[in-house]
């Protein structure tokens, strides 16, 4: 099963960037925009479902969820956005978050939980459409974005025995941002921003089970860009 969706996440990434360049119009793109970025990112806590596992009974309860943003593998992001006016661009944005259980999750609800993570990231690659107010602010350019796309999690669950690793497409994600940028050079900005992004995750187990869960994680963004 879980071959079976990393098979499934390679085709779906390859299609969905492919239809990004295909739908761009030869000539449109007055501008092009790649950025880094890593911050700081943290979650909600959520409730999590385990139903039909041959191994973990089933059960329902709420996670303390951690981020620990600069433990490795850190937090980061990439993205490339084709501004096509000096107003309204779109692009392709990949994010590579992570999230812990807290230890007290496992303490006061079944002490045969080892492991309950996604911590080779709970990663997002979506679509996103964005507007900028060139140097409203001064110097200063504030944007707002958001997109779709999908929700790829390296889920981790450890059981009694049971253990189920591994990358798998579990859903959809859906992003929204809000931030300003600043030019340090010709072809070059720094730019901070606040960037939530929520996660589908229907999660198959090893054991023929899934887990179900709901994530969001919020995130203080700093990072430079590069256009051309």
């Amino acid at each position: 099963m879980l071959v079976r969706r990393e098979k499934t996440l390679a085709a779906m990434f390859r299609t969905l960037i492919a239809a990004c360049f295909a739908c761009l119009p030869l000539g449109a793109a007055a501008e092009m925009t790649l950025s880094f970025y890593g911050g700081i990112q943290e979650s909600p806590h959520s409730r999590v479902y385990f139903d039909g596992d041959g191994t973990i009974p089933d059960q329902d309860f709420r996670v303390t969820w951690e981020g620990r943003s600069f433990e490795a593998p850190p937090y980061y992001g990439l993205r490339a956005t084709w501004w096509r006016s000096e107003s309204f661009g779109w692009g392709v944005d990949f994010m590579h978050a992570k999230v812990y259980a807290a230890d007290e999750t496992f303490n006061a609800i079944d002490p045969n939980f080892t492991r309950l993570e996604m911590t080779d990231g709970i990663n997002a690659l979506t679509v996103n459409a964005y507007r900028r107010w060139p140097n409203a602010w001064g110097d200063f350019t504030p944007y707002v974005g958001g997109g779709v796309g999908l929700s790829v999690p390296y889920v981790e669950v450890t059981y009694d025995g049971s253990v189920t690793e591994g990358y798998q497409v579990t859903g959809a994600a859906v992003t929204w941002l809000a931030g300003a940028s600043y030019p340090i050079a010709e072809d070059w900005a720094v730019f901070g921003e606040y960037k939530g992004t929520f996660f589908q995750v229907d999660a198959d187990l090893e054991d023929g089970g899934s887990f179900e869960t709901e994530v969001i994680t919020n995130a203080l963004n700093l990072g430079v860009s590069f256009s051309f």
